[in-house]
């Protein structure tokens, strides 16, 4: 059976597609994965954590929380960097424990492993975090395309089985492994380690499906997928064209891919129904990315900041530099975060017309092996350029001071897990955590847990949706949440006995929707319609119902009058302003 793990969530909440699809079809999505089969639902990584820091809207832990509130069968998943964590600084032990901790107490079950320069010592330390949790354990090697890359990854896959990893994976970011010797490599790893081996595979141009359907006839588990739109768009691997292929060749998915398909209807939606927007990678991205070997995600790194200092046209000519850099290093991997030090030192050479002149903190202590050992030695000329001391301070990590960063957070953060943001982050976590301080302190004193919860999802339907206001009656509470420049106000008050007064008459005959969700004519399914054609309503009499993030909120009329018109589909999505309803008042 080749069992597959989906990183779809994970993808939606990184760069670059954070943002574009909002949370309430995050979560839909994430209920519709939870039922398809999948053995892990890898949900979050150092791509996510970095995109909520940035975004400053919600915290990346309750994203974590919110989804294994909707996934109760499938295990979720967490990508770590080894001592890296989700960063880009190799930490200390101590906040290591720290944030494992703080992960499987949010819901992460499985982590995801691997160790940047694929060096099996420097993950002994977050190993050991994990393993205190009681999670499972997946330790990864990412591919090395060196001559002699697929051998050293055979030498060193029996540590990592030594480790207690339950499974290896076989990671290629860059989608250089060949499909051709794919099975292979499979089987030889799996023969050394003496665990089970898996594929994390990418690659443009449909190369990461053929070495994933390689991957599943050598016996690989698990093999990372994505949804159709995801996968098309960044170099994935498609969960529905694989599971069709894996069930083709009598391999057995385990996977319902009906569900699948509907997820991707779901997201395709959501995605590219904003034509203005610019795709996730352009073509000129993959192709750059497939011609150099390197991740598409780094091209459009280089890509970016080159445009930014108006050296656009330098773009291959510091793609290929990057390899020599690598080379130079001993040919340790381009993934994140060394893909972004080697992009700095191959700019500079480019740029300066010049090579090695200077180095910074990072890329020193990268050389002098406080970052790893690399997989080949290091260009004498560079280390003795690292030993000199020209460049910068090194970067070799120190104890984290967790007194220091409540120093720094002060009253905002209130708890461990935030504590391991901004140790980790810096003053870059402080916006978000004074959002969430206002978030929390808008909330009315003497509501109960249930009734901040609920608050709390309000809270993030207005943020999604970008209403100005919005106001939700239930039990005979009405809450009102309106938006202001950092904070919401929350005013929770009962519901007056007498009827309401007459709002101020429209002034058209449409009434349109007062938010983002689904419109639903009736209370449940067989029940009577609230309204049909030619039906006289009263002021406070409910139209229908509109949900958003598993809310259900009644949407009553505002002026009487007579329903000459419904202009959406029972069940159908809506957006804010979209028209609902043609009324005339005169036929009241």
């Amino acid at each position: 059976m080749a069992r597959l793990v989906d990183t779809t969530l994970r993808l939606l909440a990184q760069e670059p597609i954070a943002g574009r699809v909002p949370a309430s079809l995050q979560f839909e999505a994430c209920e519709m994965l939870d039922s398809a089969g999948f053995h892990v639902l890898e949900v979050t990584g150092g791509g996510c954590f970095y995109s909520a820091i940035n975004r400053g809207v919600e915290s990346p832990w309750e994203r974590i929380r919110n989804l294994k509130k909707r996934a109760t069968q499938t295990p979720l998943g967490m990508a770590l960097r080894g001592r890296f964590l989700v960063g880009t600084q190799p930490v200390e032990q101590d906040l290591i424990r720290r944030f494992v901790d703080s992960a499987a107490e949010s819901g992460i079950a499985v982590f995801r492993m691997h160790d940047p320069m694929n060096d099996p010592e420097d993950l002994i330390g977050p190993v050991e975090a994990v393993r205190e949790t009681g999670a499972r354990l997946h330790l990864g090697l990412v591919y090395d395309d060196h001559p002699d890359g697929a051998q050293r990854l055979i030498d060193r896959a029996p540590a990592l089985a030594q480790l207690g990893a339950d499974r290896l994976l076989l990671l290629d970011p860059a989608g250089a492994l060949d499909p051709s010797r794919t099975g292979t490599l499979i089987t030889a790893l799996r023969d050394a380690a003496g665990v089970p081996v898996g594929l994390y595979p990418q690659g443009p141009g449909g190369t990461s499906l053929a070495v994933a359907i390689e991957a599943a006839r050598a016996g690989a588990d698990p093999i990372s997928v994505a949804a159709y739109p995801l996968a098309v768009s960044g170099h994935r691997t498609s969960s529905e064209l694989l599971c069709q292929a894996v069930d083709g060749l009598g391999l057995e998915s385990g996977i319902n891919q009906g569900i699948l398909w509907e997820v991707a209807e779901l997201l395709d939606r959501a995605l590219f129904a904003d034509t203005t927007l610019p795709p996730p990678l352009s073509a000129h991205v993959s192709l750059l990315a497939a011609i150099k070997g390197v991740p598409a995600g780094l091209v459009s790194g280089v890509e970016r900041r080159l445009a930014a200092i108006d050296a656009s046209d330098r773009l291959a000519d510091v793609l290929d530099e990057v390899q020599r850099v690598r080379e130079d290093l001993g040919s340790p991997p381009a993934a994140s975060p060394l893909g972004d030090v080697f992009v700095r030192q191959a700019i500079d050479h480019v740029l300066e017309g010049r090579r090695w002149h200077s180095i910074d903190g990072e890329m020193r202590a990268l050389i002098r092996g406080e970052w790893g050992r690399p997989p080949a030695p290091v260009n004498p000329e560079v280390v003795a350029l690292a030993e000199a001391g020209n460049g910068g301070a090194s970067a070799t990590p120190v104890p984290v001071d967790l007194a220091g960063a409540r120093a720094e957070a002060g009253e905002l953060a209130t708890s461990e897990e935030e504590l391991c943001l901004v140790a980790l982050f810096g003053e870059d976590t402080l916006p978000l955590l004074e959002r969430l301080r206002g978030r929390h302190n808008a909330i009315t004193p003497g509501t109960t847990n249930e009734e901040d919860d609920r608050i709390r999802s309000l809270v993030e339907v207005l943020e999604e949706t970008g209403l100005g206001e919005l106001t939700v009656e239930e039990n005979g509470t009405r809450i009102t949440l309106r938006q202001q420049t950092a904070v919401q106000q929350v005013v929770a008050e009962p519901i007056a006995a007498a009827a309401p007064e007459a709002a101020a008459a429209p002034t058209g005959t449409q009434i349109t929707s007062p938010m983002v969700g689904t419109f639903y004519r009736c209370a449940a399914p067989g029940e009577p319609t609230f309204v049909d054609v030619g039906t006289t309503v009263a002021v406070g009499q409910v139209l229908c119902i509109l949900e958003a993030m598993k809310l259900f909120n009644e949407f009553k009329a505002e002026t009487t009058g007579t329903i000459t018109k419904i202009l959406v589909e029972d069940a159908a999505a809506v957006e804010y302003g979209q028209p609902l309803f043609e009324i005339d008042p005169s036929g009241a």
